[in-house]
């Protein structure tokens, strides 16, 4: 089996709604991690940059799974549109401690039409 990293960096209010659309798309798990950020044109209040809080989260998915959960993510999401997130997968070349993952990858492989 292959797999790819899912990384999301979205806005925490919609964290957990990427989540459950990511797991209906074929993502077995998740981590989560709070950070900050800006874009393109920082925000300043009073002379202070002003971060916006994000989180990034990380879904190790097996590659058949991954442009599914990127664009259904994508789609319900609108990530297409400035300030709505940022989604991109990295290949993994090897990978340990995801054994009862890989049986749950494998049970929705056999049923799912890819």
């Amino acid at each position: 089996m292959r797999f790819n990293l899912i990384v999301g960096f979205v806005d925490p209010n919609i964290t957990e709604k990427v989540i459950k659309t990511a797991k209906e798309s074929g993502a077995t798990g998740d981590v989560i991690i709070q950070g900050k950020g800006t874009g393109i044109e920082p925000s300043n209040f009073l002379g202070l940059s002003i971060q916006d809080k994000t989180d990034i989260i990380l879904f190790v998915v097996e590659e058949h799974h991954t442009k599914k959960i990127m664009k259904s993510v994508t789609k319900e999401f609108n990530i297409e549109k400035p300030g709505n997130g940022i989604l991109l997968s990295l290949k993994i070349d090897s990978v340990a401690g995801l054994s009862k993952q890989i049986k749950k990858i494998r049970e929705n492989l056999k049923t799912e039409q890819l």
